[in-house]
This record gives C-alpha cells, sequence and structure tokens, in this order.
C-alpha cells in the first residue's frame, strides 16, 4: 500500500518534482560528492597515487594547525570578527530597512535600494584596490587630507589595531544592502491593517515600529542570525586575504583560519593539513550551529531551524 502510495504521489507531483530536480542534482554534485574528499585530512596526499591509495596518516595533519602556535590566535579572530560582522550588519540591515519601509516617495526608495545594493556585486579585488587608494601612507586620499590640514601622515598598514574597525567598515558597506533587502521583503509582507489599527489608536511612527514592525521582524531575523551563527568559524577569505594580504605586521590582528591554511598551503603544498583545517571548521560549525539551535528551541521553538 504505501508503495502504491507514493507511487501515486510521484505521479501527482510529476511537475513539481522535475522543477525540483535542478536544485537537487546542484547541491549533490557541489555538496555531497566533495564531501568524500574528508578522508584527505588523514591521508599524506600523493598526487601520483591520488586520494585513495595516498598512505593514511592519522591525524598528524591535525598538528601543523594545532601545534603551530597560532590556532588559538586565529581561532579567536575568526570568531571575533565574525561576531562583530553579524552584530554591525544584522543592526544596520534592520535599521536601514525600517527607514526604507517608511520612506513614501518611491522613485527614491528604488534609487536608494540600488546604490546600496551595488557593493555586493564588487569583487573584494576592486574593494582592496579602493582601500589602498584611501590608506596609502604616500598618495593615499587620508594622508593627503591629514597632510592638507597641517596634521602628521598615518601608516594605516603598520597599525594592527585600526584595521579591526576598517574591516568591520568595508564587510558593512559590501553587504548591509543585500541584508537590507531581505528584511524590507519582510516588511513588506506585513499587514497594513496592524499599522491602520495602531494609527488609529494614537501610535506615532516610533510607536509602530517598535510594537509591530520589529516583532515582526524577529523570525526572519532568528533564521538569518542562525544561519550566519553556523559560519561563525569560516571566515570570509576574501575580504581578509585581498585588504590584509601578506602583510605580516597585521597577522595577529587580521589573520584568520583561512588565511592561515592558504598560507601554510602555499608555503608546504601539504594538501592534507588544509582538507584538516577545513573539516575542523566544519565540525566546529556544526556544534555551534546545533548547540544555538537548541538554545532557541528551548526558548521559541516556532523560531528554531529545526
Amino acid at each position: 500500500m504505501k508503495n502504491n502510495s507514493i507511487v501515486k504521489s510521484i505521479s501527482k507531483n510529476k511537475t513539481l518534482l522535475l522543477m525540483l530536480m535542478p536544485a537537487v542534482i546542484h547541491v549533490f554534485i557541489f555538496s555531497y560528492l566533495p564531501m568524500g574528499g574528508i578522508v584527505m585530512a588523514f591521508k599524506q596526499f600523493k598526487y601520483q597515487l591520488g586520494i585513495f591509495k595516498s598512505p593514511w596518516v592519522g591525524f598528524n595533519n591535525f598538528r601543523f594547525f594545532f601545534l603551530s602556535g597560532q590556532a588559538i590566535t586565529v581561532t579567536r579572530n575568526t570568531i571575533l570578527y565574525n561576531l562583530a560582522f553579524l552584530v554591525v550588519n544584522t543592526s544596520l540591515e534592520v535599521i536601514f530597512a525600517v527607514i526604507l519601509s517608511e520612506i513614501s516617495a518611491k522613485h527614491f526608495k528604488k534609487i536608494a535600494q540600488s546604490i546600496m545594493f551595488l557593493p555586493h556585486f564588487v569583487s573584494w579585488v576592486i574593494v582592496a584596490s579602493i582601500a589602498y587608494n584611501i590608506f596609502n601612507y604616500e598618495t593615499g586620499v587620508l594622508n593627503n587630507l591629514l597632510i592638507s590640514l597641517g596634521l602628521e601622515p598615518v601608516n594605516i598598514y603598520a597599525k594592527p589595531a585600526a584595521w579591526k574597525y576598517i574591516l568591520v567598515a568595508f564587510k558593512a558597506w559590501k553587504s548591509v544592502g543585500y541584508g537590507t533587502v531581505v528584511y524590507l521583503a519582510s516588511i513588506v509582507s506585513i499587514d497594513n491593517e496592524l499599522y491602520e489599527a495602531a494609527e488609529i489608536d494614537g501610535a506615532n511612527i516610533f510607536q509602530r515600529i517598535r510594537h509591530i514592525t520589529i516583532p515582526c521582524l524577529v523570525p526572519t531575523m532568528t533564521i538569518l542570525i542562525l544561519l550566519a551563527i553556523g559560519q561563525v568559524f569560516r571566515g570570509d577569505f576574501g575580504l581578509f586575504y585581498q585588504l590584509v594580504g601578506n602583510n605580516g605586521l597585521l597577522f595577529d590582528a587580521t589573520d584568520i583560519i583561512d588565511t592561515f591554511v592558504f598560507r601554510s598551503l602555499m608555503q608546504s603544498s601539504e594538501v592534507g593539513m588544509a582538507a584538516a583545517a577545513g573539516l575542523y571548521q566544519s565540525i566546529m560549525c556544526f556544534i555551534t550551529i546545533m548547540i544555538t539551535n537548541y538554545i532557541v528551541k528551548k526558548v521559541q521553538s516556532d523560531y528554531a531551524l529545526f
């Protein structure tokens, strides 16, 4: 009976299943098949032998990361930067989405959305060029401005503390526009009768935002935050590598797991070591999102991912 029911269900929904097939194939090829490469984390990869014939080395590939003396530093930097990105970007995205939703001028709203969304499509290589032209010691815009004001020029590329704020600022500049559109779509879906009823009851614009808009955004915020927390051990390689590069003076303040592993791979060509670090990141991300989702489920089960 169950087999007949399954066959009938497939026959009934064959059009929808065919529409779903490209996405399933894409996920299978790019998400599930590569998981076979996890074995490289436990092998000494040799190109002439391939993945499966290379010799097993157990957990030796993990030693380079944990015995390097930088494991704690780069892990801490990765977590703290991602948390900073999460807090700053989410706050700005919600603020801008609320502001845009309250603007009645349609043309201005469309232009503002386009301007904010544009940086999302700009490559980190271009962003790095923009940053270099701003902070370059000799010809940068910042130092030219300081000199014109009679002040001493500043070598930003030799000041690690400054880059904690620069990286967060550029990440926000590039990402906030995309997130704003997501939250704006959630605001548009809110029933207008709620606002009309609140306005009749005498609620001003700030009260409507506080008691209607923000509470209605909480489910979307929770899901997006949970997804972001699931990537808290993975850094934005393009951001950190393109803006900082191989400037050793900034490593202590800006080095993350991804850039550390990349440089180690370029120097040693040990693919197994890079695979071990990637597996470490994946395991920590999995543990983090499971714990966070469990907490959210205990507090408000409707907002949990599963």
